[in-house]
């Protein structure tokens, strides 16, 4: 799933190609929004909040959009071939006279008045990436359930809007704690810490093509996506499982050595998979 950085890059693209400018075209293919016309009316802004997508437009109408898994808005010239997904699969359809916004594979997408924005994004904790980020109150909110996983806790939007399971292994492993480890057994200095690296984490790659956490040229990540490869720190061999709440379980990547705090039993996932961009869902 895409994480903040990665949704924050998406909400400038969508800006630069359609801020001021007024639409020629609006094709929203949702049962729900197919009639809605939004021609001749003027985009005002695109931006990201957490992993949600808000494109404000006039007339007091907000499009809303969130990329889940396998969601993608792809910009296009006039004579360019549109090559996101087969037709089938474009969700939206935003165009000006310069540039075409097509949406794929969005699963959400909704049209709200942009004063009952609430209603899509009210939920979120602070944004790392936004102009609501207060770190006490991020971490007052990791906080006030103490026995549930660190990993679980920061992938709970509710707590802090942004991180995934990328961002979220690799935090984990820069404090040096597992992502089993009960929030409220964090100890206090690495508590401080943490909302701290997690926003300089994610400002770092919000403008890089390719998401690094080590500064190296590579590997491009401590721990996830690498085990069984060894630890950059001790050489360790790196370990995966799968961790969740039971609603959606996410491949966690930790280093034995490098980081303490309890860890799942003998059950390992299997090693390997690319990069990828928890009712308590936690991912919204």
């Amino acid at each position: 799933m895409p994480e903040g950085d990665t949704v924050w890059q998406a909400a400038k693209r969508l800006h630069t190609a359609l801020a001021d400018k007024v639409l020629t075209r609006s094709d929203l293919r949702v049962p729900k929004f197919a009639t809605a016309d939004l021609t001749g009316r003027r985009v005002l802004d695109v931006t990201a909040r957490g992993k949600h997508l808000l494109t404000r437009i006039e007339g007091g109408l907000t499009l809303h959009s969130h990329l889940r898994m396998d969601g993608s808005w792809r910009i296009y010239t006039a004579n360019q071939r549109w090559n996101g997904g087969p037709t089938h699969q474009i969700r939206a359809i935003l165009a000006n006279t310069d540039l075409t916004a097509v949406g794929y594979r969005l699963p959400v997408l909704e049209l709200l008045r942009t004063a009952d924005e609430h209603r899509a994004v009210g939920h979120l904790g602070p944004d790392l990436l936004g102009p609501d980020w207060d770190p006490e109150r991020a971490l007052a909110n990791l906080l006030q359930d103490p026995a549930r996983p660190l990993g679980e806790a920061l992938l709970d939007q509710r707590n802090l809007a942004g991180v995934g399971n990328v961002f979220k292994s690799e935090i984990c492993f820069l404090l040096g704690v597992t992502p089993w480890l009960p929030v409220g057994a964090l100890p206090a200095d690495r508590a401080a810490q943490l909302p701290v690296l997690a926003k300089k984490l994610l400002e770092a790659n919000r403008d890089r093509p390719t998401r690094n956490t080590t500064g190296l040229r590579s590997p491009d990540v401590f721990v996830y996506g690498r085990a069984p490869r060894p630890c950059l720190r001790c050489r360790t061999s790196l370990r995966v499982a799968d961790q969740g709440d039971g609603s959606r379980e996410r491949p966690t990547y930790w280093c034995p050595t490098c980081q303490t705090g309890p860890t799942p039993g003998p059950r390992h996932r299997t090693p390997g998979g690319a990069h990828s961009r928890t009712s308590r869902r936690t991912d919204n």
